[in-house]
């Protein structure tokens, strides 16, 4: 009676130790989402930011009569469609994020060519609101690339533990995937040439 009785022990003990790991899996997944959920809403008011910046910015430029208003259209033109595309925090895909981060990257690019024609007019960069506006873009420039940088650590760690042995079983069992990464622009590689 007592023989028979060491195989069902095993059993039942092997069992619970299974079900508290897939638990204790499971959780873990939970949490690791809800950071990179947590961090991703800090990347959207970041460029929530930058993006309620820009009319104010573009506001003041359109002051001086003669400014490009090329170089004004395509700074409006890429705030609308950059802040067009919404990204919801559980479906950052790869893909997803390549599109938003693309949307994001025109925007950057039309802001640098806005402040590179500002440097052909001297009175305009002495207006005290422009110059407050262009170091709170500045500022939240770099709030973006911090942002960016922590969504990236979060999803790193949560990919990392969604791929390594025994989890990646307990991963496809619950439907976890993997999420998307900020890369660099395009064209990030190749050092800006300074001429004087």
């Amino acid at each position: 009676m007592k023989k028979a009785l060491i195989p069902i022990l095993i059993i039942a003990v092997v069992g619970v130790f299974i079900y508290t790991k897939a638990v204790g899996v499971y959780n873990m997944f939970v949490q690791n989402e809800e950071t990179i959920n947590g961090q991703w809403a800090e990347v959207e008011t970041q460029y929530q930011r930058r993006a309620d910046l820009i009319p104010n910015l573009v506001n003041t430029v359109k002051g001086y009569a003669d400014f490009e208003q090329e170089t004004l259209t395509a700074v409006i033109e890429a705030r609308a469609k950059a802040t067009s595309i919404t990204l919801q925090a559980d479906d950052l895909s790869p893909e997803k994020i390549a599109q938003y981060q693309q949307a994001q990257d025109q925007l950057s690019g039309s802001l640098s060519r806005l402040l590179v024609a500002v440097e052909r007019y001297p009175e305009l960069k002495a207006n005290q609101n422009f110059l407050e506006l262009q170091a709170q873009l500045e500022g939240t420039e770099n709030r973006i690339a911090v942002a960016r940088r922590n969504f990236n650590q979060s999803v790193q760690s949560y990919n990392s533990s969604l791929r390594t042995f025994p989890n990646n079983l307990f991963a496809g069992w619950y439907g976890f995937e993997t999420k998307g990464y900020f890369e660099a622009a395009q064209g990030a590689e190749q050092a800006p040439t300074v001429q004087f």
